[in-house]
């Protein structure tokens, strides 16, 4: 049996990610949740044992969306919430499951560079302009939109 994590944040992204990667062998899907961070303010007045259960509870709901797709007649699938830096939780499951393949089906997200995998996975640079470029565009198009 083939094993592949895969880290996920997103259903729908999730779902279009991992269309072409099933198979038809008997695969077990290792699913692991990536809750989003709290924001600095919110997560001052919070205490560590709610953020856990709001972390659960986040992962419940994803993990309700994206492990139907997944579960076949022989697939096997479990869950796991990422509570750890990432690289070191992919070298856990991985001695624990033997080896597979890792894959990231995480969304990317506008401005924000996403924490790597694994050790060996290069991080994304994205461009300096990226921000400011964006504005600029916004800019030009409320130009336009005046005249």
């Amino acid at each position: 049996m083939e094993t592949v994590i895969v880290f996920v944040d997103d259903a729908d992204y999730a779902h279009q990610q991992l269309a072409p990667v099933k198979n038809q062998q008997p695969t077990h899907w290792v699913v692991v949740g990536c809750a989003p961070q709290l924001t600095r303010r919110a997560g001052k007045w919070v205490s560590q044992s709610a953020r856990q259960q709001w972390r659960a509870r986040w992962c419940e709901k994803l993990f309700s969306r994206v492990t139907p797709q997944l579960a076949g007649a022989e697939d096997k699938v479990t869950t796991v919430i990422a509570k750890r830096p990432l690289p070191q939780l992919t070298r856990e499951l991985l001695m624990r499951h033997g080896a597979g393949r890792v894959f990231d089906a995480r969304r990317p997200k506008f401005g924000h560079q996403m924490d790597p995998v694994t050790a060996d996975q290069p991080v994304q640079q994205r461009p300096a302009w990226e921000v400011p470029g964006a504005i600029a565009g916004l800019g030009a198009a409320l130009v336009l939109a005046a005249e």
